[in-house]
């Protein structure tokens, strides 16, 4: 395991050292244990981001399920009279392949 140190203002070190002795782990388990959180957020902002950029290119080509096919799709919810999810490729066949 690799140490890095890290410098830290003395309000924040004081924080630190509380919650430690509260929940009786080590500063570095605290320390770890929120850098993990915070990588595995930044990680699914990203994967999010690029998912936004892929949803945006697909709008630029077309790729798109108009309003109304969504309206009509949805107002079939809870009855007996429900339809398949509308596709992209059905509604418009010039469109790239995508299927949603």
């Amino acid at each position: 395991m690799a140490v890095t140190t890290v410098r830290l203002p003395s309000d924040t070190e004081q924080a630190l050292e509380a919650l430690s002795y509260k929940l009786d782990r080590s500063k570095g388990w605290i320390i770890n244990k929120a850098l993990s959180e915070y990588m595995q957020r930044q990680m699914l902002e990203e994967s999010r981001w690029q998912e936004t950029l892929e949803a945006m290119e697909a709008v630029a080509r077309g790729d798109v399920v108009s309003g109304d096919v969504v309206h009509d799709w949805l107002s079939g919810w809870g009855t007996g009279d429900e339809k398949q999810v509308p596709i992209v490729a059905e509604l418009n066949p010039e469109s790239s392949g995508n299927t949603r």
